[in-house]
């Protein structure tokens, strides 16, 4: 037996391989010399066989590989069962290897099925159309991401799926736009946004390796692009604390000076009555120092100087401090908590400096409506597993996608007399506290900040 099946192996698997009528004659050869091995025991080599050639396959590559593996066991047994045996008649013969082709086939159908239950239930949608268009295999996931019945796809083709009455018109451009780069220009890959904000790959593969047919995959790719923004952030970050540090050393210095000499000279341009130059030259290099000392900010490594302090205690501080600007700016500031004792481990000034800016922001956002409806930021405080939410949310303008893009960029703003640091910064900070912070909004309908802390148990 182990002779057999040491000599079984490599020839079943340059026959799947390759196809090729020599390996094939391999098989025949095989046959002639299976002397008293009872048909079960090959059935049991052709299934150790396969099970080694298809450890390391896709599932839908080794659905293939089995369907050619039962021409190769078909043509071994014929060869078997027709050697002369003087003690069973050729019905004999006949009917006991029709019953052994029955179970290997009933074996590769349930190794069929079992592949086939793996399709359906992956995360990523899969569509296999053959080689006339015909859609001959999609699974629940594709199905879920075109919103229409398995049952009613089988069968289509190109067309029938893009008149199919339950297709959603943005669905329909997305097809139209696969078919255009995959069919017509050939590209192997595409990656795009769909409505939903969901980033999606798709990927085709065909060639010899699927007899002719297309096999389309198309996976949910957000979290690794959220994980891609994330690093380049990071390398965004480590180069603005470089740009911030140059420009603090060579610019704070001679600033400081030319104050000293602008209020030397503020008594000279009193009496001359241009005290008001003065009094602008002033506030612009006190700007200019407040830019600096933001840029002093964002890039210290600033470890945090922690101390216990419960979150809602932090909280009703900054809307103290916020609330007369929130009443100027025709603004209500409403706190509400899940939990009265959350406490985190954090630097009070870091922190307060976090929740300060996104109030701002909201305050701004606010500002910038054009109708008379009151502005409203709602601040929420609850427990989520092992983090202290804070939600700060508005009912501002709101963002378009290009914004939340590039919302924690360093210098991206949309004010006119902004940095672009406030919330660059802010990133920064919440992630030294080994926290993240992330942000949902959508034009008209306000923004709303989630910030997680590590709470203290």
């Amino acid at each position: 037996m182990q002779a057999i099946r040491k000599r079984y192996f490599p020839a079943l698997a340059e026959y799947i391989r390759s196809g090729s009528e020599a390996s094939l004659f391999e098989a025949t050869e095989i046959g002639k010399l299976l002397h008293g091995i009872h048909p079960e025991d090959i059935i049991a080599i052709h299934e150790e066989s396969m099970q080694m050639l298809v450890a390391n396959v896709e599932s839908e590559e080794a659905l293939r590989l089995y369907s050619r593996s039962f021409i190769f066991l078909i043509e071994l047994m014929v060869a078997f069962r027709f050697r002369l045996q003087p003690d069973q008649t050729p019905e004999q013969r006949f009917s006991e290897m029709r019953d052994m082709l029955l179970n290997s086939h009933r074996s590769f159908r349930m190794v069929k099925n079992k592949y086939e239950n793996v399709l359906q239930h992956m995360d990523s949608g899969i569509a296999i159309f053959d080689g006339d268009g015909i859609l001959s295999f999609i699974n629940l996931q594709m199905a879920k991401l075109l919103d229409i019945p398995r049952k009613t796809l089988i069968g289509s083709n190109l067309t029938d799926l893009l008149s199919h009455p339950q297709l959603r018109r943005g669905t329909k451009r997305i097809v139209l736009r696969i078919y255009k780069e995959m069919f017509l220009r050939r590209s192997r890959y595409l990656e795009f946004q769909d409505a939903s904000g969901r980033h999606l790959l798709v990927t085709v593969t065909y060639g010899d390796q699927l007899d002719g047919d297309y096999l389309f995959s198309v996976k949910d790719v957000t979290e690794y692009k959220l994980i891609e923004q994330s690093a380049y952030q990071n390398d965004k970050l480590a180069m603005l604390g470089k740009i911030a540090a140059a420009i603090a050393h060579e610019i704070r210095n001679p600033l400081t000076s030319i104050r000293g000499f602008i209020q030397l000279l503020r008594p000279h341009l009193t009496q001359l009555g241009k005290e008001e130059y003065s009094r602008i030259i002033l506030g612009e290099i006190d700007r200019a120092n407040d830019i600096i000392y933001e840029f002093l900010n964002s890039s210290k490594p600033s470890a945090p100087m922690k101390q216990e302090v419960q979150i809602n205690s932090l909280l009703k501080e900054v809307i103290l401090l916020s609330d007369s600007e929130a009443h100027m700016k025709g603004c209500q500031i409403n706190h509400e908590t899940y939990d009265e004792n959350l406490t985190i481990s954090i630097d009070v000034k870091q922190i307060k400096q976090v929740i300060l800016n996104i109030v701002r922001n909201a305050m701004d956002a606010i500002g910038e409506l054009e109708d008379d409806r009151g502005g409203r930021i709602d601040i929420i405080t609850k427990r989520e597993g092992s983090y202290g939410e804070i939600t700060i949310r508005d009912n501002g303008k709101g963002m378009d996608s290009t914004t939340k893009v590039k919302l924690f960029d360093p210098f991206f703003t949309t004010k006119a007399a902004g940095t672009g640091l406030g919330l660059s910064v802010s990133y920064r900070i919440v992630r030294n506290h080994s926290g993240t912070i992330r942000v949902v909004s959508n034009i008209g309908e306000g923004t709303e900040f989630n910030i997680y802390l590590p709470l203290v148990e």
